[in-house]
């Protein structure tokens, strides 16, 4: 009978085990192709010391027991040790065919400039728990991510993982649970958009009414103001979506100016951002008169003749002649606010009075703006979640709710003195 073998201390060894010359622990063993493989180690368990000036991670031992419970519940590590996580989210995107073209585009952009040159050439297998959460930690220290940015990061990630974890080539997804505690140990919150006051709004729409350099921006401004529309809806807006007879505005598309994979920024139309965003807009009569007299304007100066995708006929141009874009906007809007706090200052002061000023703001603002104007004035629900095209209702109510809270304040205030509580 033969003697079993035994490592350079004296202790039995597996026969599947064996010890080197060099001192190296090896391990041998067979996937489920059949194929042989081996896996080495400097200590054969955890309490083993590592020979001077050698590097070891993980004890023989350990490795064999996670090797053959892979093996036994068909999990191949094998490959996913070998595999880029940028591999599998490559595979994983192009199955993604319900992802609209604008999502996917802009996945991959994100993927590229964020994860492909540094976290996505580490081996899927070789991915844990702490390394997303130092991922993570990292995007929002050096990279100054906010909470939206990195939630765009975590839902790109989570499903690739997903994905390997149900294809049978890692055990767990490393990503699950990493958001959860990233807002319990971070100042999480959400950074609130606000609307402009009635006093803000007010100022600023007198101040491009009333100034020669803006002047042509009021039409844009009002249909905004008016609407509550998305950016992307009221630049993709064209004449025969408005119904002039029935004062109707039809929102049924969406123009983004987004990075495309090539690199180049272009404008494309989509579908809008969700089944409810697809709705009917009653006009008012100064957004009808906006519209009309930008129509007049461009009778004589020339319309909007770019085309997007097959759509024409848009509403709104830049001086070139061509469609708007978001960021035209905003700047406008920088522009005109710097100017009209310059010259409220300078009016406040000589008048002997506190200025008001306009905060900076951006496009989306307005939206925002309409919205609380219409939930101070409308006790509907449903109509404004409508209007607004909100797929959530929570969207809605937490506008509403933010909105009225001063009509509650001045409602109490009114009854000071008027009912006998003591």
């Amino acid at each position: 009978m033969s003697e079993k073998r035994r490592d350079n201390k004296g202790r039995l060894l597996q026969s599947c085990e064996r010890q080197r010359s060099d001192g190296m622990y090896e391990f041998r063993y067979f996937d489920k192709q059949g194929k042989k493989h081996s896996v080495y180690s400097w200590k054969l368990v955890s309490t083993d010391k590592v020979p001077p000036g050698k590097r070891c991670k993980e004890p023989l031992r350990d490795m064999e027991r996670r090797i053959i419970r892979d093996l036994e519940d068909g999990i191949d590590t094998i490959e996913a040790y070998k595999t880029t996580l940028n591999h599998f989210f490559d595979e994983y995107i192009e199955t993604k065919y319900e992802l609209k073209q604008s999502t996917r585009t802009n996945y991959k952009y994100m993927y590229r400039k964020y994860v492909r040159d540094d976290f996505g050439c580490k081996k899927i297998a070789s991915i844990k728990y702490s390394d997303v959460k130092k991922f993570y930690i990292s995007l929002i220290r050096d990279g100054g991510f906010k909470p939206n940015s990195l939630e765009t990061i975590h839902t790109i990630l989570h499903p690739v993982f997903t994905t390997a974890v149900r294809d049978g080539k890692i055990r767990v997804n490393p990503s699950d649970g990493v958001m959860a505690e990233i807002k319990k140990s971070h100042d999480w919150t959400k950074p609130k958009r606000h609307a402009l006051t009635i006093p803000e709004q007010e100022a600023f729409v007198k101040f491009c009414s009333e100034s020669k350099q803006y002047r042509h921006w009021l039409p844009l401004f009002t249909v905004f103001l008016g609407t509550g529309c998305r950016v992307g809806e009221v630049i993709g807006l064209r004449w025969e979506d408005c119904d002039f007879e029935r004062n109707l505005i039809s929102i049924n598309h969406n123009l983004i100016y987004r990075q495309q994979d090539s690199g180049a920024c272009e404008f494309h139309i989509t579908t809008p951002k969700t089944e409810a965003g697809k709705r009917v807009i009653p006009m008012l009569q100064k957004v009808k008169d906006a519209l009309l007299l930008e129509y007049e304007s461009q009778s004589q100066d020339g319309f909007n003749e770019t085309v997007i995708d097959g759509y024409s006929g848009f509403i709104f141009k830049n001086r070139f002649g061509m469609v708007m874009s978001p960021h035209c906007i905003n700047r406008a809007i920088e522009r005109i606010c710097r100017d009209y706090n310059k010259e409220e200052k300078e009016k406040a002061q000589a008048e002997q009075r506190e200025p008001v000023l306009i905060p900076r703001f951006t496009v989306h603002q307005l939206r925002h703006t309409f919205c609380t104007r219409f939930c101070e004035n409308e006790t509907n629900i449903k109509v404004i979640q409508e209007i607004m095209g909100h797929a959530d209702i929570s969207t809605t109510m937490d506008i509403y709710n933010e909105a009225t809270m001063a009509k509650k304040v001045e409602s109490f205030a009114n009854l000071e003195d008027k009912i006998k509580i003591c």
